[in-house]
């Protein structure tokens, strides 16, 4: 986690605009967002510390220093609990002896048992660094006609960043992509492996990818629904649900219509009779 700290404090400070925090804009800003003296005053801290802090040199501020520079910059619950979490991570380091386990791709049967027991919802499994490592017969069936389980080892990040056809069947194809580093960046916790993974995707994509990951975003949704422009049945409008499986750093997805006119829709991609009683989101 070196440097992540400071790399997430100058990342918030740059993307807060002067007027959000009732400093004017000003004709000429060489720098986006706040200056770094700007933060300081705002938080009432040195601009020596926070030079400190955002060059890495001090990981371990006070709880009074991270509440003060959350409420400058304005952050929301999401970004206070990575700011929290980075800052844990940083003071507890040197309790932390052991190595960090490789990026999970076993897939234990009690997690394809469960798969298996949603014979009428797409669902799948990820790892952290976005592996589709498991899927049930729906999802397969809403997935793979968009390209998302071609290969021996399908990513939703990769497909997202470097399959065309991505932009074309997810109209909100920006809010998914600032989701997908989002959550690289939430689960990555110091791991090298998502490190070169990110790398590696970087030197495939580039300003498409590279700009999110300065960027950082972390406000990534655990639930919500997303707009699927699916080449056999049309427009869907999918609720997603995320559930966190114990000790895998893995993922469940669980998916189910937000709609009626999408509820039709996967009766016939999935060749269910239609008007069977079944759940809509919302």
């Amino acid at each position: 986690m070196d440097g992540e700290l400071g790399a997430f404090l100058r990342s918030r400070r740059e993307a807060v605009r002067p007027e959000q925090v009732g400093l004017p804009a000003g004709p000429r800003r060489r720098t986006p967002g706040l200056r770094r003296a700007e933060l300081a005053t705002l938080a009432q801290v040195s601009v020596e510390y926070l030079t400190r802090l955002e060059q890495g040199r001090d990981t371990h501020p006070s709880p009074e220093i991270l509440a003060a520079l959350a409420n400058a910059l304005r952050l929301d619950e999401h970004d206070r609990q990575h700011l929290r979490q980075l800052a844990a991570v940083n003071h507890s380091r040197q309790l932390c002896t052991g190595v960090r386990p490789s990026v999970s791709r076993t897939v234990r049967p009690e997690v394809r048992g469960l798969l298996d027991a949603l014979p009428d919802r797409p669902a799948y499994l990820l790892n952290r660094i976005g592996d589709v490592l498991a899927w049930n017969g729906p999802f397969d069936r809403l997935a793979r006609p968009l390209g998302l389980l071609d290969g021996d080892r399908p990513n939703l990040v990769w497909f997202a960043f470097t399959d065309e056809r991505a932009r074309e069947h997810f109209p909100d194809w920006a809010e998914l992509a600032d989701q997908q580093v989002a959550e690289l960046h939430r689960l990555r916790q110091g791991d090298p492996a998502t490190d070169a993974f990110a790398d590696r995707l970087g030197r495939t994509v580039g300003a498409a990818f590279t700009t999110r990951w300065r960027r950082r975003p972390v406000a990534a949704h655990a639930s919500g629904v997303r707009r699927v422009r699916h080449p056999e049945v049309g427009p869907l409008r999918l609720a997603y649900e995320t559930l966190a499986l114990a000790d895998d750093q893995q993922r469940l997805v669980v998916q189910l219509p937000a709609d009626a006119a999408t509820a039709d829709a996967l009766d016939r991609l999935l060749g269910r009779r239609p008007g069977a009683l079944r759940p809509v989101a919302g």
